[in-house]
């Protein structure tokens, strides 16, 4: 079967064979095997039909990208742009949009009578800690004659995971599962004592150099072997080898032709230090003369669209085939990084874990800096998953016969992450697990649209209480079999009884537990005032059912008359200190006013207070308030240039990115804000003036 005159692999026209039966898909490949041509695929045939379709993606820049593609595949008129913070088309019959905004599309009770099917990427971000619900809701919520085109990288319980997706959509998911990558993939370490190796020829190594030393205690006087050179020995103590570096990585992946490469690293500090490094220690370019003929004449056109943002440091990197890419970084300049990396421009590229989520765009060859990186509560090693995510970009099809995989591994690190190399290798993937837990606000509004039992059945379909259900059978009819047979089972009677009501505990405890969470929720919302014994809303449920970023602590906000009576552009400030927070180790290039010290300490108070804190431990949510945002963000609703709100900040990295990004966050709350003040004109007009003005330059461009 073809499509678009592309030979289609077994795996595509397998799951395009179900979709054509009326069924839903979930496909689970490996990165970089052409799931989104399924995605494509149904995207024509809605359109064809008169019908609508919708994408979503985990993250904006795949958004952003599958915006961009659509639209030159069916023109402007026919794809919408939907990310919270920009608007394109709502109503376009093709949507891209983020999850959460589909989310609220459907407890808005939205009209999806001609939506054919919703394509969710990267569908295992079901599991994340802190988005997953979101979701499962979606999952929950869309009507059952939508189709779903679930795409996933290769999970554990991908059959588990697709029975429940039967469950919970009503009609058939099928799995279409494929293993074979069209581009296989070689594993190398590196060091600088090593070399580039094969795995098992550097645990060979290893196990010599670990021979030679007696150990890896070297210079703590401990396991020394006798037959060893002490006058180098003596030398050598307390003088560790020198890290390797992703110098000595460029030069040995350049000696074996495995350029271009994706370098990645779990710091975006270490990105563009990198970067500068190599570009200043090859005095030359990586590009022939053709390419830098090309690359000179499109950052010459780049000059004039980015100006300052695009300075001569910066020029020179990327015109020696070098650049860095991360989600802090100016928004244009993020994009033109991409546009030089498809265009073949770029040679080695520094990178985070962002470039590596669903954006097409492949390298011969992939690095990585390190194994570990902060999950958000501590450092912690690399999930199976994520690693075989980016090493997956890896092998560009059609260009390839094999990609390159260079783990950066110092034979002092070896003996550390052995089990975990070893079940990178062994492709020993993780469950998808549940994080179900409604939020503030879909908690509300689902109180405010359905009877308590439509409620309790929708609390039963996610996959937490699925997972549960399975469970607590499996316990009673093991605690059934233990209290039947007593004593048959290789233990005393009364063990095998004692066990009996120790699963029967366990069941009864894990049975209804996603009810009992809502229930409790509900009920600390009456405790509060939110809601009246008879769960009719008073003010706070009210002002909660328009607000979904910092809920409780922008409701107490509200409650407490703290955006009344102050200056638009102060309130824009408070709104982008109520979304985001200032990156670690910047530093302010400014003081605070009395009115901003005065706003500060009335937040700070609703975050220490007994209703903020205690919302957060029920929800396993954070919330944060950063004062510092206050002079920023008014400078921007005042019409200072990004730049110039930049000089304000003295910061390590580039964080461009992360202002945009927090300036429309800010701007999407305030939206909310309009919502809730609906009652109030003045308010309302104050705020559509407020989200006009911010609405301008890098805050609207498509990122």
């Amino acid at each position: 079967m073809k499509y678009r005159g592309l030979q289609l692999d077994r795996f595509q026209e397998q799951a395009i064979g179900h979709l054509k039966e009326g069924h839903s898909v979930l496909v689970s490949a490996p990165t970089g095997t052409g799931k989104t041509i399924i995605a494509d695929w149904i995207v024509d045939e809605a359109l064809q039909a008169g019908q609508s379709v919708v994408y979503t993606a985990p993250i904006k820049a795949l958004s952003n990208q599958k915006f961009r593609d659509y639209t030159r595949l069916h023109g402007d008129e026919r794809v919408g742009l939907v990310t919270g913070d920009l608007v394109i088309r709502r109503d376009a019959p093709c949507r891209v949009m983020t999850t959460e905004i589909l989310r609220n599309m459907l407890l808005g009770g939205e009209d999806l009578e001609h939506l054919k099917a919703v394509i969710i990427d990267e569908i295992h971000f079901l599991d994340d800690r802190e988005r997953g619900t979101t979701w499962e809701e979606v999952l929950i919520y869309l009507p059952p004659h939508v189709q779903i085109v679930g795409l996933s990288a290769t999970i554990a319980n991908l059959h588990d995971f697709a029975a429940w997706l039967t469950f919970v959509r009503g009609h058939q998911v099928d799995v279409v599962l494929e293993e074979t990558r069209a581009v296989p993939l070689d594993f190398f370490y590196a060091s600088r004592e090593t070399g580039l190796c094969t795995p098992p020829d550097y645990h060979q190594r290893w196990k010599r150099k670990r021979g030679m030393r007696g150990g890896w205690n070297e210079g703590r006087g401990k396991g020394r072997g006798k037959g060893r050179d002490r006058k180098r020995d003596k030398q050598r103590r307390g003088r560790p080898t020198r890290r390797t570096r992703d110098t000595d990585c460029f030069e040995m992946m350049a000696d074996h032709g495995m350029l271009p490469y994706l370098y990645f690293v779990f710091s975006r500090r270490d990105t563009e230090r990198y970067a500068r490094t190599l570009a200043s220690w090859l005095h030359t370019s990586l590009l022939t003369d053709e390419e830098q003929v090309r690359m000179d004449a499109r950052l010459n056109q780049a000059a004039g669209e980015l100006g300052p943002a695009l300075d001569s440091d910066l020029r020179q990197i990327y015109s020696m085939g070098i650049a860095f890419h991360h989600a802090g970084l100016h928004v244009q300049l993020k994009s033109l990084v991409e546009e030089l990396y498809e265009a073949k421009l770029l040679m080695v590229l520094y990178c985070t874990s962002t470039f590596a989520l669903g954006i097409n765009m492949p390298a011969r060859s992939v690095c990585f800096d390190g194994l570990k990186k902060y999950d958000g509560t501590r450092v912690a090693p690399l999930p199976t998953r994520g690693f075989m995510q980016k090493a997956g970009r890896a092998g560009r099809r059609g260009m390839d016969d094999f990609g390159n995989v260079v783990i950066r591994l110092d034979l002092e690190e070896y003996e550390e992450y052995k089990p975990l190399l070893d079940r990178y290798m062994k492709g020993e993937v993780e469950n998808v697990r549940s994080s179900f837990s409604l939020s503030w606000n879909s908690i509300v509004n689902l109180l405010k649209r359905h009877d308590e039992d439509h409620i309790r059945a929708i609390v039963d379909k996610s996959f937490l209480a699925w997972h549960l259900s399975k469970q607590v059978d499996r316990q009673i009819a093991r605690a059934e079999l233990l209290e039947t047979e007593p004593g048959e089972h290789h233990r005393s009677k009364n063990k095998d009884l004692k066990e009996a009501r120790r699963l029967r505990r366990r069941a009864s405890n894990d049975e209804g537990r996603c009810w009992q969470e809502f229930q409790g929720k509900v009920g600390f919302l009456q405790n509060i005032g939110y809601l009246a014994e008879d769960n009719s809303f008073s003010a706070g449920a009210k002002v909660l059912q328009h607000l979904q970023i910092s809920e409780m602590l922008t409701t107490e906000a509200v409650l407490a008359g703290v955006f009344e009576d102050i200056e638009p552009e102060t309130l824009f400030g408070v709104l982008c200190g109520l979304v985001s927070d200032l990156p670690r180790k910047s530093e302010r290039n400014f003081k605070l006013t009395r009115e901003d010290r005065r706003l500060a300490l009335q937040l700070t108070n609703l975050v220490r207070g007994d209703i903020v804190g205690t919302a957060d431990e029920m929800s396993s949510y954070e919330s944060s308030w950063c004062p510092d945002l206050i002079p920023i963000g008014r400078a921007w609703a005042k019409g200072d240039s990004l730049q110039a709100v930049l000089m304000m900040i003295i910061t390590p990295t580039d964080i461009s990115g992360d202002l945009v990004s927090c300036f429309r966050r800010a701007k999407d709350l305030a939206g909310q804000l309009r919502d809730v003040y609906s009652d109030m004109p003045d308010q309302v007009a104050m705020l559509r003036t407020l989200i006009k003005t911010v609405s301008r330059d890098e805050v609207e461009v498509v990122g």
